[in-house]
């Protein structure tokens, strides 16, 4: 009986370098899997199922995962308004987790004894999906042609090529990951620091130049309707990506550092992301109060470093998860917000929640909850210990 292994299968030059030296190297019955994070269209997993065929897998699988994905992370990153250092949305981190889990489930289901993933041994991806294997797999075997070859892109598609299988240089230029959440993409640009990815090499090109006005309603922190009309989360970001995209809204590109300890930089486009995360942040502005969003963005910067570097499955994520579900309570209205070419603007909020529009304290000369007097007595006890230690210092 020959040896079962399932490759996480993306049809990239990576994944389908491994089809080939997986069974035709090393002996196993490949079951390739692709696990659907967004972004997919019906003729990309025929394309996909016919090269994987091509490649000779055993079988070819796609795993909707969208809604797994929307569940257990997007939603708490809209929650946090989580953004990597001030820029990425972690589009692929939040993905990984979910695709690592869902190759896990299929193995274990079908009695595989190995997995398999084409990431190199230089970035993320190889931690976040070693990590969820290692500890959810039950001893399942972790194959990576790529990073135990130290094979370059150049040799991978030489490698093809004498087996028979078309496949340029210049295909393999740009590494493109695609999902709900934002499609990044890497190439001969990102792996220096001076030069920007060219407009061309972006997954959308704008198509659209007079501004256009939208409007985004939350129910308790959740992304519930666009321009009034109901659908799910998954389906409002998949609108949102569409809308956002002739506009060309949502790019930059992200330098961080990787959890291997060296710098990193890849180009992103998101426009869904960027869209919900800035309108949500300023709702929240609106409806919390200063310590909860004080301390809502300390816990932000720690959920998304944590999810950066492949910790997902360590229980404090549910803690802070915890946390972001009880701050959503009053997270509630309407955001306008205004499309632009590679921009947006936010135009304001609607909420009963909307602290700004209490009668107890309303800001500027029309005030009427306290008095002159009051602001002064305020002030005084305010500036008590600040005066104790200038006056301290002058003495001495």
């Amino acid at each position: 009986m020959s040896k079962k292994v399932v490759l996480a299968y993306s049809g990239g030059l990576d994944t389908s370098f491994s089809c080939i030296y997986l069974r035709e190297e090393l002996g196993y019955e490949v079951h390739a899997v692709a696990v659907n994070t967004g972004g997919f269209t019906p003729q990309d997993v025929e394309d996909m199922k016919a090269r994987a065929k091509a490649f000779g897998v055993a079988s070819f699988e796609v795993i909707d995962a969208r809604q797994e994905l929307y569940d257990t992370c997007l939603k708490y990153l809209i929650f946090g308004n989580v953004l990597r250092n001030q820029c990425y949305p972690l589009s692929v981190s939040a993905e990984r987790f979910v695709q690592a889990k869902s190759i896990v489930r299929y193995a274990n289901g079908v009695g595989a004894e190995a997995v398999a993933h084409g990431s190199t041994g230089a970035g993320n991806d190889q931690v976040r999906f070693d990590l969820v294997f290692s500890v959810l797999g039950n001893n399942l075997k972790v194959i990576t042609p790529i990073r135990d070859l130290t094979i370059s892109r150049e040799e991978e598609v030489r490698y093809l090529n004498e087996h028979g299988f078309e496949w340029t240089a210049t295909k393999a230029e740009y590494s493109i990951n695609k999902g709900i959440w934002g499609t990044s993409v890497g190439g001969k640009e990102t792996t220096g620091s001076k030069f920007p990815l060219p407009s061309e090499e972006y997954p959308s090109q704008l198509a659209k130049e007079k501004p256009q006005t939208i409007e985004i309603t939350f129910d308790k922190g959740e992304p519930f309707a666009l321009d009034g009309a109901v659908m799910d989360p998954v389906s409002l970001i998949e609108k949102l990506n569409s809308i956002g995209g002739q506009y060309a809204i949502g790019r930059d590109i992200h330098v961080g550092d990787t959890i291997m300890g060296i710098k990193g930089r890849v180009a992103f486009e998101a426009p869904a992301a960027k869209i919900l995360l800035e309108t949500h942040r300023l709702l929240e502005k609106h409806t919390l109060t200063r310590h909860q969003y004080a301390l809502k963005q300390h816990l932000s910067e720690t959920y998304g470093t944590l999810l950066h570097e492949a910790q997902f499955l360590d229980p404090v994520m549910h803690d802070i998860e915890a946390f972001f579900d009880k701050s959503q309570k009053h997270v509630s209205g309407k955001v306008g917000v205004k499309l632009l070419p590679y921009r947006f603007e936010l135009q304001g909020i609607e909420s009963k929640y909307d602290l700004m529009a209490s009668k107890s304290g309303t800001y500027g000369e029309v005030n009427r909850a306290w008095t002159g007097e009051d602001s002064k007595g305020f002030i005084k006890i305010l500036s008590n210990q600040v005066n104790i230690y200038h006056q301290l210092k002058k003495e001495s």
